[in-house]
């Protein structure tokens, strides 16, 4: 325990570069790396392995604008599709957006489609495999996906095992869940239409899964799964009930800050032998950081006013936009810890609390994937603020609506930025009146050891985790303990 507290003390004192506000404690580029190589010298003997030295940028092609779900019909003709796989989920196939979609199809001379609609919020492998299913049976050459990020994703996994027929689900779920084997035929086109403003599953080449029988989400991620188009239109978030705004927005919000304080992508280790095996998840780096800042920006002003005005106009389309440019963040930067420990908060819930936010009509238990994300939020900031402590004030800056430079922020010492971080998300996230911890869904102290086992096969996202993700042979367990312990009440 001596060693963890040494441990813990020299990652505080490790920080990637200063604020440059004059009043603010800072420590010289020689002195972070000393501090760091001092941590990493105590880690697990390991060989040393290579750094990463690059990334890639990828995203989807998107269209934005009032009622191009029209022209979907248009676009996959003139894609020569020859037969559509359109996915749905029950409540979206009653709705406008779909409605929409189905009559452009229809305008088209020879452009067969068949409809599933089945799809599940919150899907599990069960539910992908019917759809996987269901897609096998058809000669589909292009797919269509209209609805949230559980539709899109599920459209992504029919896709790609519809290509790789005799495939097995588990041959491509992210190791060490699954094999995580590369993906590398070409898949089929998929033009995904969002009808809610959060996962930003448009633009990435992420699918989440939940996977029921180990009690946590987990997924795909691999480039080759990219929609090759998102329409991304503004009305198609009309008929979004208050709740699902505010759930999605509360993944845009953690999306752009997880990928914004995510390692650096030179951090990453190890570097791939080949281009193919390069992450999708890369670490933070110049692109992914313009993306996701303005994406943070953008949902602290305007998804208050949605959570209190579902009619709001401009902010409907302000966090569609942001849902999107999050995507374009996180898609090329990755997510980290709040991400990890919402796979088994809202993995565990359908054996242990059983909780069921209220305004999603469900039946069964669901918290919602962006709340999930948002229960550890406060903790999880504190953590990681030793890390980078500029971008933490910029983050702080953000929530208390003024600039690093100004007094109230400047002055505040790197070592204090943690704790008035944890006390910004707090009061944002109680504004939205998001549940106060993890006790508030029914989870109790006994329950801390089932969600850290749930998070530590999330290796996909924890080796983006600042002071987990940058220490070779660190695992995590101990630091996910007290951030989780401190996630139960605030």
């Amino acid at each position: 325990m001596a060693s963890r507290r040494v441990i813990t003390r020299l990652i505080n004192a490790s920080q990637r570069t200063s604020c440059p506000c004059h009043g603010c404690a800072s420590h010289s580029h020689h002195q972070h790396m000393n501090a760091v190589n001092q941590v990493r010298s105590m880690a697990m003997p390991v060989q040393t392995v290579q750094k990463e030295y690059a990334f890639e940028v990828s995203g989807s092609n998107l269209r934005f604008g009032d009622g191009v779900t029209a022209e979907v019909g248009m676009d996959l003709k003139n894609m020569k599709a020859r037969k559509v796989g359109v996915f749905t989920d029950p409540t979206v196939a009653k709705l406008k957006p779909m409605e929409t979609a189905l009559r452009s199809l229809q305008s088209q001379e020879d452009l067969p489609f068949e409809v599933y609609d089945q799809v599940l919020a919150e899907p599990t492998e069960d539910s992908w495999k019917k759809a996987i299913s269901w897609a096998r049976e058809h000669d589909f050459s292009h797919f269509l996906a209209v609805g949230g990020g559980s539709v899109i994703d599920t459209a992504k996994a029919a896709n790609l095992f519809t290509v790789y027929k005799d495939a097995d689900l588990m041959d491509y779920i992210n190791a060490p869940i699954g094999k995580g084997l590369p993906i590398e035929h070409t898949l089929r086109p998929l033009i995904a239409v969002p009808t809610t403003a959060g996962t930003g599953s448009e633009t990435t080449g992420a699918a989440i899964v939940d996977i029921t029988s180990r009690s946590f989400k987990t997924g795909i991620a691999s480039r080759a799964l990219k929609p090759v188009l998102g329409i991304v239109d503004s009305q198609n978030t009309e008929s979004c009930p208050t709740a699902v705004h505010i759930s999605a927005g509360l993944d845009v919000l953690f999306h752009s800050m997880e990928s914004y304080t995510a390692i650096p992508y030179t951090e990453r280790t190890p570097r791939p032998a080949n281009p193919i095996n390069r992450p999708a998840y890369q670490g933070s780096n110049p692109v992914a950081d313009i993306f996701s800042l303005w994406a943070l920006q953008t949902t602290v002003k305007y998804l208050p006013r949605l959570a209190k005005d579902r009619e709001d106009e401009e902010a409907r389309k302000q966090m569609l936009l942001a849902a999107s440019f999050a995507g374009i963040g996180f898609g090329n930067a990755g997510v980290h810890l709040c991400h990890g420990m919402s796979y088994p908060i809202s993995g565990l819930n359908k054996q242990g609390p059983k909780y069921k936010h209220a305004g999603y009509e469900v039946d069964h238990p669901i918290i919602p994937h962006g709340v999930s994300v948002a229960l550890t939020g406060p903790a999880v900031f504190q953590f990681t603020s030793p890390s980078s402590p500029d971008r933490h004030r910029q983050a702080l800056a953000i929530f208390t609506n003024t600039t690093i430079s100004d007094p109230s922020i400047c002055r505040i010492p790197d070592s204090e930025i943690g704790a008035h971080l944890f006390e910004a998300i707090a009061r944002f996230l109680d504004g939205l009146g998001v549940p106060r911890g993890l006790k508030a869904v029914g989870y109790q102290n006994q329950d801390i050891e089932k969600l850290v086992e749930g998070t530590i096969p999330q290796r996909r996202v924890l080796d983006l985790a600042p002071g987990i993700g940058d220490f070779v042979g660190e695992d995590g367990r101990y630091h996910l303990t007290r951030i989780i312990e401190n996630s139960m009440e605030y």
